[in-house]
């Protein structure tokens, strides 16, 4: 599976990067990053990423939004919400247009990494 991390916090898609790259997720590997929804919108156009994690909370273009649109344009991406956001409502309005699943930042690698294989699998 093709993956691609959006997130406007260098760290955070440092830290999914290194996770995902350190062999810990069979089949999965990073095509792209992305700092914000516009331009997660142009990448995703590029590489047909099969999931992807999604910040809510971004510049020029927020996760919700994004989360939308990208799920129009490529309908069968999975999408895991990566959020910081302790708002379950804006949580729910994520899984409600389309998203996969969610993860709380701040987040263990063991809490991501069960995540992204649900997600991977379909649960």
């Amino acid at each position: 599976m093709r993956l691609l991390v959006v997130d406007d916090s260098n760290m955070i898609r440092s830290r999914i990067l290194r996770l995902v790259q350190g062999g810990g997720l069979a089949g999965l590997s990073v095509v792209a990053v992305a700092r914000n929804g516009a331009e997660a919108l142009r990448v995703a156009r590029a590489t047909r990423p099969d999931l992807v994690t999604m910040d809510l909370t971004m510049p020029e273009m927020d996760g919700v939004e994004c989360l939308a649109e990208m799920l129009r344009m490529l309908p069968r991406t999975r999408i895991l919400v990566v959020s910081a956001l302790s708002d379950k409502s804006t949580a729910i309005q994520a899984l409600r247009l389309g998203a996969r699943g969610f993860v709380a930042k701040p987040f263990s690698d063991d809490e991501l990494k069960l995540a992204l294989l649900d997600v991977m699998e379909g649960k």
